[in-house]
């Protein structure tokens, strides 16, 4: 995976860091020398990725919260002694379906998640991050982002969300030396792609199999893409080599064009 020098050290908070694409960027960055404090609702996920990464500080937290990011940033303190680094990877996958079908509950769900998760953990990461080495923020968003997709219309909602506010905490937060860019995966192939895939191929009245091709050939590389490259573009906007890169949605998708 991707190391840099400048990683050697730093204070790193992973939102939802115990598994998938987060336990992934968690696992670069502690390869990469830095100090790690990976946050997850999922408490069995924790313990075992205490197990598996025994360097790695862990705590509960539900980012949607607010008292709840506030005792995960006393934790930080505690673990880390400050930050330098937050990723904002907390994300729910929300409902799919067509848009009268949709739920309010399951709206304001994965708003909550999606969006105010990150909205919480960068209010309260900012005096941190102020005193820190070279700062960064990464805010997780999706290939559906930037692109809309049928019968997922809250989850794109929720995505465009981030890039809107990543390109304001950037102007926001660039007098202050703190960098922020949103990483666009597309596709990642895992067990959460593949619970959509299950999940669209019901609502539609379609194979598994041919949903999977769809999702396969929405990118140009003709394959979905995997976490540990989402992993590390995440940890190369960190590093020192991308220290004019701020502000942008850098995409990780294999050339996606359309969703479907």
């Amino acid at each position: 995976m991707f190391k840099d020098p400048s990683l050697i050290g730093k204070r790193v908070l992973v939102t939802a860091g115990a598994s998938g694409i987060g336990l992934k960027i968690a696992q670069g960055f502690i390869e990469a020398g830095a100090q790690v404090l990976a946050c997850d609702v999922n408490l069995s996920a924790i313990e075992q990725a205490k197990t598996q990464f025994p360097s790695m500080k862990v705590t509960q937290a539900d980012v949607s919260l607010e008292a709840e990011v506030e005792a995960m940033f006393t934790v930080v303190d505690q673990e880390l002694g400050g930050l330098d680094i937050l990723i904002n990877n907390a994300g729910i996958a929300g409902p799919t379906a067509a848009i009268e079908a949709v739920a309010l509950v399951d709206l304001n769900q994965t708003l909550q998640i999606n969006v105010v998760g990150q909205f919480l953990c960068t209010k309260h990461a900012v005096s941190r991050l102020r005193r820190g080495r070279s700062p960064a923020i990464v805010n997780l968003s999706s290939a559906a982002g930037h692109l809309g997709m049928p019968r997922r219309s809250v989850y794109s909602a929720s995505k465009w969300a981030v890039i809107g506010l990543t390109k304001s905490l950037a102007i926001e937060l660039g007098a202050d030396g703190i960098r922020v860019n949103a990483v666009l995966p597309g596709a990642v192939d895992g067990p959460r792609i593949r619970a959509v895939i299950a999940a669209k191929a019901a609502s539609l009245g379609k194979a598994v199999e041919e949903v999977t091709a769809d999702y396969e050939q929405q990118s140009s590389l003709g394959r979905m893409v995997t976490a540990e490259e989402v992993a590390n573009t995440v940890l190369f906007s960190c590093s020192d080599l991308a220290a004019s890169t701020h502000g942008q949605s850098l995409a990780v998708d294999g050339h996606t064009q359309a969703l479907s």
